[in-house]
């Protein structure tokens, strides 16, 4: 049987990794797919001085490889939103299949790609756009076909978990692990995207479709970096027995999806709560199999390409496959998406911590249980520490059971109103993940 021919488009580093991993396994490969793949051709501006690249056609132009009648599978590695969904509505309308790890695109423009996949035919695998080279995605949308998703929560971005966990053991302030991750190439020059939570949004925006059946809707999920959270926090969270993560949370509700990234306080003996530097992990709870944890490496260059070519291998295995018959994009068959809505952050329901920069005052503390208990928040936990010498204000931290958070808006609303407290609350949101 003839080999399938792919075309790679971007060899940057996860283009090199996956054209490394195509030839040095090609052998393999072959066996798990049924058939020899072959690299046809390479869109690329550089070349990657990591992959011997000799023999293969190689051009500046990534329309071209869409172009080429030769190839089967385009492999869309560029990223961003505005070249990448070109090139691969175009590859879908020249009936080419697509794998690509671009989780942006996916995320923001998923829901026409998709459509008009179904109209030619053709797959558009990702399984490389959410958390590297974990399977996670496959593992939901195939392997616990036969549960109702409950909830999910993922350390999914792995330049924000290595700042946390650098803060956590080496009391290190944020900015200055922020300078170390970009000097390692973990972050961005512009780091908004790992830091302000926009990456893991997009990537929880992906995991919650296929977890509930929804159709994608980036614009709704809550985002929230971690650029405020300070060394205090998180040494006061250790002693309450709590690690910080930047998590994204999906949870199904009869109200509504919450779809949220933000900090999160987690109970330290949680497994995930263990997940330190860039590792990622995603924890599924199902009503058949209770809850699964998924780890590994959520970057890097055949790590990602792992996955990329565990997709090139599903769409080799598929390409006989009568295209009603294969495995939904979104885990669920096209018309019967759910119209369950996303909730606006007010409505979703968390426990808190709350950190309050209390004046020396006799009543204060008081004062802050009767504005809690006047709202229906009850407290599961105070830790009252020392005034401290520069400025004579008491740290007084409190853990909430749980609530909506209207709810807890009110109550901080009231709090940084009362003459005993000084500046803001801190709040940061806990999950205990049972």
């Amino acid at each position: 049987m003839k080999p399938v021919k792919v075309g790679i488009c971007g060899l940057g580093t996860v283009g090199g990794g996956t054209f490394n991993v195509l030839k040095r396994n090609a052998e393999e490969i072959a066996r798990r797919a049924g058939r020899g793949i072959e690299v046809a051709q390479i869109a690329a501006r550089d070349a990657n001085p990591q992959c011997d690249t000799t023999g293969t056609p190689i051009t500046g132009d990534v329309f071209e490889v869409v172009a080429n009648p030769e190839i089967d599978i385009v492999i869309e590695l560029i990223g961003g939103y505005t070249v990448a969904r070109e090139l691969v509505l175009k590859a879908i309308e020249n009936g080419k299949h697509v794998v690509t790890a671009n989780k942006a695109l996916i995320a923001v423009h998923g829901n026409e790609i998709f459509a008009k996949a179904r109209e030619k035919g053709v797959i558009v695998a990702f399984e490389a756009a959410v958390a590297g080279g974990i399977p996670v995605i496959k593992a939901i949308r195939e392997g616990l076909a036969g549960n109702r998703i409950n909830w999910l929560a993922g350390i999914i971005n792995g330049t924000g978990n290595f700042i946390l966990t650098e803060m956590r053991e080496k009391g290190r302030a944020f900015e200055d692990v922020l300078k170390e991750a970009q000097a390692l190439g973990y972050a961005e020059a512009d780091p908004t995207f790992d830091v302000e939570g926009i990456d893991a949004a997009h990537k929880l925006t992906i995991l919650a479709s296929i977890a509930f059946g929804i159709p994608l809707q980036f614009d709704k999920a809550y985002t929230e970096g971690i650029t405020k959270l300070t060394t205090a926090d998180v040494n006061y969270a250790e002693a309450l027995g709590y690690r910080i993560k930047h998590l994204g949370v999906a949870r199904r509700t009869e109200a509504g999806i919450e779809l949220r990234v933000h900090p999160t306080l987690i109970p330290a003996d949680r497994l995930i709560a263990n997940v330190n530097g860039v590792m990622n992990a995603v924890m599924v709870n199902g009503d058949a199999v209770g809850s699964t944890l998924y780890y590994g490496a959520g970057a890097g260059m055949e790590p990602t390409a792992s996955a990329v070519v565990a997709d090139v291998v599903d769409v080799v295995r598929a390409l006989t496959t009568d295209p009603e018959n294969r495995v939904p994009h979104l885990a669920f068959q096209p018309d019967a998406l759910s119209d369950h809505p996303i909730l606006p952050i007010e409505d979703c329901e968390s426990a808190y911590y709350l950190r309050i920069q209390a004046k020396d005052h006799p009543g204060v503390l008081a004062q802050v249980a009767s504005i809690l208990s006047e709202r229906g928040i009850n407290i599961e936990s105070i830790m009252q520490k020392e005034a401290e010498e520069h400025d004579g204000l008491v740290p007084m931290i409190l853990v909430t059971h749980r609530v909506r958070e209207a709810q807890i808006d009110d109550a901080i609303a009231a709090l940084e109103a009362l003459e005993g407290v000084a500046g803001q609350v801190v709040r940061i949101r806990v999950e205990s993940l049972n």
